[in-house]
């Protein structure tokens, strides 16, 4: 992602673009936009189609992993036979344990401290201790929880995604020492790609189960893992290229906006990390100029947000708490809302960039350098 001091500006520019409907997705969960002038000038049919699908923002963010992991992999270590599991997994440490154990310090203080928003749920009737909790926040199975009690922690339901991405983690070098050729690794991952939509599908009676299982996310970062492999050998380039993304975008869109997820999920994630696979082929190895050059453009703010796209999506819902605890949804309404939309927006973008200046970043610097992984 970096090299020489610039980043890929198209790739951040997807993960913004993912981040944001999470983000939106979110607020309209806790605050129903359909009383809004923008639900009566748009149509409130229109502003949920928008904000019900940010499922498939996740899906996106899957593949996007699935494509970085493996081909920074291959470049840092000439070749995924060779990747150096000890420094694999430092760097890995480095980048999410700082935050991760950010937001479980203010979750478990906050509880603590008696706001409600924060403290555990009984949704399926049976009470699950904070012990249960952090462990699961730790040990990568809060979607295993999530699937058995429900949304059980408010701020800390997005681990299940986490949970997905970290059984990946510890798997990925693994396989690569195991299988060492690119072509052996690349039929495995069509294998686990071909399980997704089966999962799915076998599962459509549980939500739990078609939305935040493991097959049922992981077909996704193998799409990205897979796409990482072959972006090595062909170049999504030239105006045939253009028109090809053009088609990709354009049927994202129907498909996030056709149905709800809960509706179009078996082949419905396939088809989103397809298309959002393409979209990273045609951004392969390209760099961009160094970001004090940059123009501020729509495009620039959107990927501004990609950049901070793990801060924002671990801490975005402690935000939202806050502002739900101050303001209950229940005495809210009309255009009142789309003012604490703003200002979920803009209070979740300072959060994140401020962790990520002051804390993570510096953390994920010096733990580099203590474990040798550089």
């Amino acid at each position: 992602m970096n090299q020489a001091g610039l980043r890929n500006r198209r790739i951040d520019l997807i993960r913004g673009v993912s981040i944001l409907l999470v983000l939106f997705h979110h607020f309209n969960i806790a605050y129903r936009l359909n009383d809004t002038i923008l639900a009566g000038t748009l149509g409130w049919n229109a502003v949920r189609a928008v904000a019900r699908n940010g499922n498939y923002g996740v899906t996106m963010f899957f593949v996007i992993s699935g494509f970085l992991i493996t081909s920074n992999a291959g470049q840092r270590w000439a070749g995924l036979g060779s990747v150096d599991t000890r420094a694999f997994y430092a760097r890995r440490i480095a980048r999410i344990v700082p935050c991760l154990l950010l937001l479980l310090a203010i979750v478990n203080a906050a509880a603590f401290a008696g706001l409600a928003i924060f403290q555990n749920h009984a949704l399926a009737g049976t009470p699950v201790s904070f012990w249960i909790v952090n462990l699961a926040s730790l040990t990568f199975w809060m979607n295993v929880l999530i699937a058995a009690h429900g949304w059980v922690n408010y701020p800390l339901g997005v681990l299940w995604s986490l949970s997905v991405e970290e059984v990946f983690y510890l798997a990925f070098p693994l396989l690569c020492v195991a299988l060492r050729r690119e072509s052996r690794l690349l039929a495995f991952w069509l294998v686990i790609a071909a399980i997704g939509p089966l999962y799915r599908f076998t599962h459509q009676s549980d939500e739990g189960g078609f939305l935040y299982a493991y097959f049922a996310c992981i077909d996704g970062i193998a799409i990205g893992c897979c796409a990482a492999v072959l972006a090595k050998r062909f170049a999504l380039r030239g105006r045939w290229a253009v028109v090809l993304q053009s088609i990709v975008v354009a049927g994202m869109a129907y498909l996030y906006l056709y149905r709800p997820i809960g509706e179009t999920n078996i082949l419905g994630v396939t088809a989103m990390a397809l298309g959002t696979a393409v979209l990273l082929l045609a951004a392969y190895d390209r760099r961009d100029e160094p970001r004090e050059k940059r123009a501020w453009t729509a495009a620039a703010g959107i990927a501004w947000f990609g950049r901070q796209s793990y801060e924002l999506y671990l801490f975005h819902l402690i935000v939202l708490g806050a502002i739900r605890t101050v303001q209950p949804p229940r005495v809210v309404i009309g255009d009142e809302k789309l003012l604490l939309l703003a200002v979920f927006f803009a209070s979740s973008a300072l959060l994140s960039a401020g962790v990520a200046r002051f804390y993570s970043e510096p953390l994920n610097r010096k733990l580099r350098n203590w474990l040798n992984a550089v």
